[in-house]
């Protein structure tokens, strides 16, 4: 996505991701045969899904248009607690003092490996940044409550299709010709989309929501991964703390969960 970035804007590369995950995930479904299972049960969730996925994107764009990208994943990456929070009233999980523990230590790893700038955090685009992270925690609770009657295989088509409909509607006006030397990077962008929306339903689907949220902490240390292997870029000394932090309270929370079980 940061390569097509250079490009496109993030509404059309937002769109090509889902036009380019809908082949292989259609490819899933008829190799095992199971066109039924894309009938959704309740169309509901899967359009609300798929609104507010789209909203936090165009805030998450709007605040890192105005903040440093550290300052912005700063306030974004509260998402994970939010997620906890509401997963006791809506979802009637029991989260334990340890779990709560573990997920404010690995904002604290994540804080330390991004190290915004006060000046950052009590502006627009924080705020932007913030209602995007409520964005991403309601929507990951719609993918645990639509796992009760919604296939995986279903729930990753719907989404896909509707994210590159919505997108590409909102991104129409300032549509660019898609460059051939840019297929290469449009079908990795697809195949490992089809990956993630599978897993990341999966996921859900057989954990609670507060053990798996947290590890959306990861990214930034896969981020560190790819920015070394791809733009020579080494992770500093505070990145590999703050990672070791983040990974630690990772392995705990699988540890907490399989004592729970």
């Amino acid at each position: 996505m940061k390569r097509l970035g250079q490009h496109y804007s993030p509404l059309q590369v937002t769109s090509i991701r889902g036009i380019a995950s809908l082949p292989f995930l259609l490819a899933m479904v008829a190799l095992q045969n199971r066109w039924r299972e894309l009938i959704p049960t309740r169309w509901g969730l899967h359009v609300l899904r798929a609104l507010l996925s789209v909203a936090m994107l165009v805030l998450f764009i709007y605040s890192v248009s105005s903040l440093s990208l550290s300052s912005a994943y700063a306030v974004f990456l509260c998402a994970p607690l939010l997620v906890t929070a509401l997963s006791v009233p809506m979802l009637g999980e029991h989260v334990d003092w340890q779990r709560w523990v573990a997920i404010a230590i690995g904002l604290v790893g994540v804080i330390v490996m991004i190290n915004p700038t006060a000046s950052d955090v009590v502006t627009l685009g924080a705020l932007a940044a913030f209602i995007a992270a409520v964005c991403y925690g309601f929507a990951a609770i719609l993918i645990r409550v639509a796992s009760r009657t919604e296939s995986t295989l279903g729930m990753s088509v719907s989404f896909v299709t509707l994210i590159a409909i919505i997108a590409g509607g909102l991104a129409w006006s300032t549509w660019k010709p898609i460059q051939w030397e840019h297929l290469g990077w449009i079908i990795t962008l697809g195949i490992t989309g089809c990956i993630g929306q599978y897993f990341i339903i999966e996921a859900f689907r057989h954990a609670p929501a507060s053990v798996v949220a947290p590890f959306d902490y990861t990214a930034l240390i896969w981020g560190s991964i790819l920015d070394w292997i791809l733009w020579q870029t080494l992770p500093d000394q505070r990145m590999v703390v703050g990672g070791m932090v983040v990974v630690s309270t990772g392995l705990f929370l699988i540890y907490r969960e399989r004592v729970a079980k």
